[in-house]
C-alpha cells in the first residue's frame, strides 16, 4: 500500500549506486555504502511527525515498522527496531521518497529566509525612521498612519523592557505585533495566505 508534514534538516542519505555501464557487480565497499546509506535513510524516516510520513511512498509493513519505531522507548528495543526498518529499506524504492524530503527541506530553508526577512524589516523599522519611506515604497498598500502609531507603540515597550529592573517580565506585545503587521503586508503584496513562521512568539528584540 501506497501512503502518500521543525526540524532543522539532516542531510538526506544518498546512495551510492556506482557506473551505471559498468558491467561487473558492486564491489563489498560500495554494497556497504548503500547498505549504510540505506540504513540512515530509515532512521531519518523514525524522526518525521506521523503526517509527514503519510505523505511519502511507502509500504505498508515500512509505514508500520516506523510507527512502531516511534513508539518504542527503550534504547535495545529500539535499535533492534530501527535495524529492522533498515532490512525493509532494502527493497524500498527509495527515490521518491529522497525527492520528497530534499522537496520538504528546500520548502524548510525559503520559510526561514523569509521570516528572517520579516525580522530584518521589523528592526530597520524600529531603528530608523528613513527606513519608514523604503517600507512605503515596497509595501504602497500598506496604511501608512496605522503602521507609524504601531513603530511608536513597539519603541516606547522596547525603551521601557530597556529600564526593567532584574526579574520582571519584559513587554513584547508591541514589538510582536509589528512583525504580525509586516507579516500580514508581505503575504497581501505576494498574494498569498501568511506563511507560518518558526514561533512567531519568540522573536528575539
Amino acid at each position: 500500500m501506497s501512503r502518500s508534514k521543525r526540524t532543522p534538516s539532516a542531510s538526506i542519505p544518498v546512495l551510492d549506486a556506482g557506473d551505471p555501464d559498468d558491467p561487473r557487480p558492486p564491489s563489498k565497499s560500495q554494497l556497504k555504502r548503500q547498505m549504510t546509506a540505506l540504513q540512515e535513510l530509515g532512521e531519518r524516516l523514525v524522526t518525521l511527525p506521523k503526517d509527514k510520513l503519510k505523505q511519502l511512498p511507502l509500504a505498508e509493513r515500512l509505514y508500520e515498522a516506523v510507527r512502531e519505531a516511534q513508539r518504542i522507548t527503550s534504547h535495545e528495543g529500539k535499535r533492534r527496531q530501527l535495524q529492522y526498518v533498515g532490512k525493509l529499506m532494502r527493497d524500498t524504492h527509495v527515490e521518491p521518497i529522497q525527492a520528497m524530503l530534499a522537496k520538504w527541506e528546500g520548502d524548510s530553508m525559503e520559510e526561514i529566509a523569509a521570516f528572517h526577512q520579516l525580522e530584518l524589516w521589523r528592526d530597520r523599522l524600529l531603528a530608523d525612521d528613513e527606513q519608514f519611506t523604503a517600507f512605503m515604497n515596497l509595501y504602497p498598500h500598506a496604511d501608512a498612519q496605522p503602521l507609524r502609531a504601531l513603530i511608536r507603540a513597539a519603541r516606547k515597550e522596547h525603551a521601557a523592557n530597556a529600564a526593567l529592573l532584574p526579574g520582571h517580565e519584559p513587554q513584547r506585545k508591541h514589538f510582536r505585533a509589528l512583525f504580525q503587521e509586516i507579516k500580514r503586508l508581505q503575504a497581501a503584496a505576494s498574494g498569498t495566505a501568511p506563511a507560518a513562521a518558526p514561533d512567531d512568539e519568540d522573536e528575539d528584540d
